[in-house]
């Protein structure tokens, strides 16, 4: 008898606790590997109060995660700067929004063979991204160092490599890899300077403002990582509460803490 109502109360247990969880909404969000996921794991607590599981699907490339937003397999991702998304929505026409801005990723200039961009030598190699939405933010960098200067005129977001007007040093282009093959031709010693984005270094173990010799101020950066969705979704109970979660100070303090200001949070 103790058997059966032993049984009988777990089996009410287990109904009360699915009763309990049909309640809970999920959120499926694509995100890089570092900083944007482990940004999100701070975050699942907080939704969780509210009644929303955050389910976290990592990324290490830059087209799928849009991919698979268009399709439907992700309520929203959190891995791209806003040039690069105006660049797929006008590829790829797709029906995005742009449900907050978070935080910037500075880009950093690293060599193993150079201590000081100065020591730079005349026909310095300089390694890019293969990614057109990159070149705009990276010789903007160079020129706000001193080593190029582009043409007047130009929007900077969108500029390339023929829009270089003046280059002293004279110095050599290369932008044939991938974004996340750049770490690996740095420690290689592949070119004479790289230009990485701050998430594939972080996510290498590299520290971008003690690693660099040279790295993007994050005032008024036009390149804010965003949490995308489809048009419409932005205005969601569940998209809002992610959303203010990643504003809140206790994520915005996370980052500075993590990061050390390789990841600077968008005050809101």
């Amino acid at each position: 008898m103790k058997k059966l109502l032993s049984s009988i109360v777990l089996g009410a247990s287990v109904l009360a606790l699915a009763a309990c969880g049909s309640d809970e909404e999920t959120l499926i969000v694509g995100a890089s590997n570092t900083p944007h996921a482990l940004i999100l794991e701070q975050v699942q607590p907080i939704l969780k109060e509210q009644g929303i599981e955050l389910q976290i699907e990592p990324y290490t490339d830059y087209v799928l995660p849009n991919q698979d937003l268009e399709s439907g397999d992700l309520d929203a991702n959190f891995f791209q700067h806003i040039p690069y998304y105006e660049s797929q929505i006008a590829d790829f026409d797709y029906d995005f929004a742009n449900a907050g801005e978070i935080h910037i990723e500075p880009i950093g200039i690293y060599s193993k063979k150079y201590k000081t961009l100065e020591e730079l030598p005349e026909g310095a190699l300089v390694l890019l991204s293969n990614s057109v939405s990159d070149h705009g933010r990276m010789l903007s960098l160079l020129e706000a160092k001193g080593l190029i200067t582009l043409a007047e005129g130009v929007d900077k977001t969108k500029a390339e490599i023929k829009d270089i007007k003046e280059n002293p040093k004279n110095l050599k282009f290369d932008y044939n890899t991938a974004p996340e093959l750049l770490v690996q031709m740095y420690e290689n010693e592949e070119g004479d300077v790289v230009l990485i984005n701050s998430n594939f270094a972080i996510d290498n173990g590299i520290n971008p403002q003690k690693d660099s010799i040279a790295i993007e101020s994050s005032e008024e950066s036009p390149y804010v990582n965003i949490v995308a969705v489809k048009s419409g979704d932005e205005k969601s109970k569940e998209i809002k509460a992610l959303v203010d979660a990643l504003h809140s100070k206790e994520i915005q303090d996370f980052m500075l803490e993590q990061w050390g200001g390789s990841v600077v949070p968008v005050v809101k």
